[in-house]
């Protein structure tokens, strides 16, 4: 006789940060969680925020790459819900298609200060307000895998947060705390528009495609993780 398994965990009241969160790929996370039963709280630069009722939860500016503006969220989600059970590091930007010749040191900056530093300021803000069973979420793209010329700024910082996840990863088994990479290939959201206005977005995966991944990987049981969820367009590469 097969012995029975417990039921996947119910995601219902918990706690859910997504940074980056009001548009694209981490908005599609923020509804998908929202729609699971989650209150969520939702972080990104852009003033015109916008949050569903049935959320449950907040959004509030925040600039990742600012320590003070992390340090104001944080301070917010502890008072309105004491806790943090999930954390989706998803902010980011694709910056300009350059090669490193013409790059400039600002947009170099920019980036790395973005997609890698703003990656462990908000970590590093949300971990005391983890405990074991809690999930990070890190959006890594597949970037974090390979290269794409012209792109420098935007490889060296998704290749950096991988390390910086698998990093994080070994640091937080004993306290019970899933980190998941979440690698996913070509998807139609807005960042094409700045290095690659023409591309077949057809061909792409829809931000709601990576949500659905995401749900599933934070609804497996205790024992178990997902410690790289790598999501492809069927159609292969662009």
């Amino acid at each position: 006789m097969v012995a029975e398994r417990a039921p996947a965990p119910d995601l219902r009241g918990k706690v859910v940060v997504v940074t980056g969160a009001s548009r694209g790929i981490g908005l599609a996370i923020a509804q998908a969680l929202g729609d699971a039963g989650c209150r969520v709280a939702l972080a990104a630069r852009f003033r015109e925020l916008k949050i569903q009722r049935k959320f449950g939860g907040f959004a509030q500016s925040c600039d990742v790459r600012d320590e003070r503006s992390v340090s104001a969220f944080f301070a917010a989600v502890k008072r309105r819900f004491g806790r943090v059970d999930v954390l989706v590091n998803n902010a980011g930007i694709g910056g300009p298609s350059r090669n490193v010749a013409q790059l400039s040191a600002a947009d170099w900056r920019e980036v790395i200060e973005t997609n890698l530093t703003g990656m462990f300021l908000t970590t590093r803000a949300a971990l005391p307000l983890m405990k074991c069973g809690s999930s990070i979420v890190n959006n890594l793209s597949v970037s974090a895998k390979q290269v794409f010329p012209g792109m420098a700024a935007y490889n060296a910082a998704k290749h950096g947060a991988a390390g910086f996840t698998n990093t994080l990863r070994e640091e937080l088994r004993e306290r019970g705390i899933r980190v998941i990479g979440l690698y996913p290939g070509a998807t139609d959201t807005a960042i094409w528009e700045r290095f690659w206005p023409e591309a077949p977005r057809q061909r792409m995966m829809s931000p709601q495609t990576i949500a659905r991944a995401v749900v599933f990987a934070v609804s497996l049981p205790p024992e178990a993780t997902v410690e790289e969820l790598a999501i492809a367009p069927t159609g292969g590469a662009l």
